[in-house]
């Protein structure tokens, strides 16, 4: 996990959209520690397997996750996706 003390070494990655769905339900979380494309790349990794995920979109400049799926998804599927790629939602 990147932090301002220390970086995953990809600081200088675009912070743009890693992943994005356009249909379905859509439900935004704010995420605390993300500070970069691979920060964002372990999150979207991670969210991706939620049963139902069906796309995953990144502001890490926001630090919010846009998780779509078919039908709603479980907030604590999504919030134990995003604690094993080693970050927090804020609640």
């Amino acid at each position: 996990m990147c932090s301002s003390e220390s970086s995953c070494g990809c600081a200088t990655a675009s912070a743009g959209p890693v992943a994005t769905g356009n249909s379905g339900v859509e439900a935004v979380y704010a995420v605390s520690g993300m500070t970069c494309g691979g920060c964002a790349n372990r999150v979207t990794e991670q969210v991706s397997t939620v049963a139902g995920v069906t796309g995953v979109q990144i502001d890490v400049a926001s630090g919010t996750v846009t998780v779509t799926s078919d039908s709603p998804v479980p907030a604590g599927d999504v919030q134990a996706a995003v604690e094993r790629a080693g970050y927090q939602l804020v609640s």
